[in-house]
């Protein structure tokens, strides 16, 4: 506690050898580590309001470019993005950072990985939070739904070689920034400065592909395999905050893991988008300050 956190913008960028990939990451803090796994199309910086505060809550805060990402390596491929692959990085990064383990925390693509890394790795995750980010099996189940095929439907456009690259990368990528100012709850929830920054990363050589190749590695895998998957039962004590105005992802899906999640608690805040993590910043830190020092009692 009382410690002097740098601005987020003053955060030195550190790199992990991993096996062949490379992936750079930010670390500020001191105490248990946490991670904080980012989703599509941001990178570390999307956890710009909850690095200070977990930081300041007596946390080891380490955030990653996933692979393909900002500053990671983009190893060539559809099947290097493929969830356990990625799940793989972090459970290494974890390693190489000397921790016995972690809280891992993570928003959209980020929770499907934090998923599978405490289903693969379960003595590495200490407890799991996710952020509008639902269990791999759940999501497998609700695609079903009319509704949430709908809301999904880019997905399927994602699968086509090249043109969704064309279609985002168009006009200075116009489409995220549409998608940054129109989706969020509150006013301003990403400045013109966030919106600039999230477009630099994906600019990098290699970087569009890579994010949108998670997409295509999930839909090589048939939903009947994702189903027929080994345990995907996770064990450990886990957080589900909750964006109930999310454009993306149903509602329901917060409230439809349990049977893989026992020990979940889920948290929704009915006014805040798929982009929760600026549109209550205030809320989550709050949340994920509770849920990650319950440990020491």
């Amino acid at each position: 506690m009382g410690l002097s956190v740098p601005d987020v913008d003053q955060l030195a960028g550190r790199y992990a050898d991993l096996g062949g990939v490379r992936l750079h990451y930010v670390d500020v803090g001191d105490g248990p580590l946490v991670v904080l796994l980012h989703g599509f199309p941001q990178f570390w910086y999307g956890w710009r309001h909850q690095i200070p505060a977990l930081a300041n809550a007596g946390f080891r805060v380490v955030a990653p470019d996933m692979r393909g990402y900002n500053l990671s390596a983009k190893p060539p491929g559809v099947a290097s993005y493929a969830l356990g692959a990625v799940a793989s990085d972090v459970a290494a990064l974890i390693e190489s950072l000397g921790a016995r383990n972690a809280a891992v925390v993570g928003h959209d693509w980020g929770a499907a990985v934090a998923w599978r890394l405490a289903t693969r790795y379960p003595a590495l995750v200490r407890r799991l939070a996710a952020a509008n980010g639902p269990h791999p099996r759940a999501f497998a189940r609700a695609i079903r739904n009319p509704d949430q095929l709908r809301r999904s439907w880019y997905i399927g456009a994602f699968q086509l070689p090249w043109l969704p690259e064309l279609a985002l990368r168009a006009r200075d990528f116009a489409v995220v920034g549409r998608v940054f100012r129109r989706d969020p709850v509150r006013p301003g929830a990403f400045t013109a400065e966030d919106v600039r920054r999230h477009k630099e990363a994906l600019a990098r050589p290699g970087a569009l592909t890579a994010a949108i190749n998670y997409y295509r590695a999930a839909l090589r895998r048939p939903r009947a395999a994702v189903l027929a998957d080994g345990d995907a039962r996770v064990a450990q004590p886990a957080l589900v905050i909750w964006g109930d105005r999310d454009a993306y992802l149903r509602r329901s899906l917060a409230d439809g893991m349990r049977r893989w999640v026992p020990n979940v608690h889920v948290a929704h805040i009915p006014d805040a988008s798929h982009w929760v993590l600026a549109d209550a910043p205030e809320r989550v830190n709050e949340l994920l300050v509770e849920f990650l020092g319950a440990d020491r009692g």
